[in-house]
């Protein structure tokens, strides 16, 4: 069983960033939607999805530039989109999102 959750920090201001449009997609479907959330308060997304991903590529895309837009600010991305692979059982994944209006990082989390 694959699950996957999210958490997005914005560095530029220090602090979570709530608010942010979060959806999950299976790209070996032609990037069929699975689920749609957006950031609480803490940033983060608990359950994005289906309790149970079949092995496979996935993606999850942020809506950045909406998010930047609500605090008026500039933004190079419109959207970040960050690929990755489930393996069969191999279980939780967190696929977090560390941005700033002109950069961002993600990794593998726990």
């Amino acid at each position: 069983m694959s699950t996957v959750s999210t958490h997005v920090l914005d560095t530029a201001l220090g602090r979570p960033a709530a608010g942010v449009a979060v959806r999950l997609e299976r790209m070996d479907d032609g990037g069929a939607p699975l689920a749609e959330a957006i950031t609480g308060e803490d940033g983060r997304v608990a359950a994005l999805g289906p309790a149970d991903l079949a092995a496979g590529a996935y993606r999850v895309v942020f809506g950045t530039g909406a998010y930047f837009a609500r605090a008026g600010q500039r933004a190079f991305y419109p959207e970040v989109v960050i690929s990755f692979l489930i393996e069969a059982g191999d279980g939780h994944y967190h696929v977090p999102l560390v941005l700033s209006p002109f950069g961002y990082a993600t990794y593998r989390g726990s």
